[in-house]
């Protein structure tokens, strides 16, 4: 039987872990839209990797709803054993939208957008660039419902493309590839005597694509300038295409 899921962060429960309280949007897809009832089972995680079957024990005040903890349980899918960061430039519309949902469905760990130099997205300031994300965290939490994933990944504030290849690396076997319709070499040629690493960042360009200062910056950086080929893809589904051959080369898509 599919598990009725539920989010709720790690301070919503108790701090014994015998209970917690649903946020009121979680309370009321839970009272109000599936109309369940006290004494009925459902699952929640907390985005941390963590599932548990719980019992709703009451409704609270405001639309929440407190559940009794009954026990972990496994996550009702398995986390990728690739560590993937997607560092996606800003695209215009919707298009990043789609990208952090599927990325999340195809088990990215964490998802970083980019300022680029040659972007057609602009950011007003810093509250501009922190609703975005906001807006980014809500769409891959959603993706994680859907998906069975018990963590949700993170995702960053949008950070400029200088300093995200002056940032140093916190594992010292990540591998950092930079995709790129020119100056790169074969994606097959350039995994094919990589040993798998625990984790891998990619760099997907956006619309406009790179310009020679950034593509010079990531090499001296010591990142990898990699093509997919003779296809122009568009950016969403460059992102999309990585991130699933990435998936199945090194994590758990096959």
């Amino acid at each position: 039987m599919t598990r009725r899921r539920f989010f709720a962060p790690p301070d919503a429960f108790a701090p014994d872990g015998s209970s917690l309280k649903l946020a009121p949007d979680e309370a009321r897809h839970l009272l109000d839209v599936l109309r369940l009832e006290r004494g009925e089972e459902v699952f929640v995680f907390d985005g941390e990797g963590r599932e548990f079957r719980c019992v709703i024990e009451e409704r609270g005040g405001r639309g929440g709803a407190t559940l009794s903890v009954a026990s972990q349980v496994e996550a009702a899918r398995p986390e990728s054993s690739l560590r993937l960061t997607l560092a996606l430039a800003l695209l215009k519309g919707e298009k990043f939208d789609l990208v952090v949902q599927k990325a999340t469905e195809l088990g990215v760990w964490r998802i970083r957008p980019v300022v680029t130099k040659l972007a057609d997205v602009r950011l007003r300031d810093a509250a501009d660039a922190e609703r975005r994300a906001a807006r980014w965290r809500r769409i891959a939490l959603e993706a994680c419902k859907q998906s069975g994933r018990a963590r949700v990944p993170e995702v960053d504030a949008p950070l400029a493309c200088a300093a995200l290849f002056e940032q140093a690396s916190p594992d010292t076997e990540e591998w950092r590839v930079m995709f790129s319709e020119r100056g790169g070499s074969g994606f097959v040629e350039t995994i094919e005597n990589l040993q798998n690493p625990l984790a891998v960042t990619a760099l997907v360009g956006s619309e406009g694509g790179w310009t020679d200062d950034e593509l010079a910056l990531a090499e001296s950086a010591g990142w990898r300038v990699v093509t997919l080929g003779g296809r122009t893809l568009r950016a969403e589904t460059a992102a999309i295409t990585i991130t699933a051959l990435l998936q199945h080369r090194f994590g758990d898509l096959v």
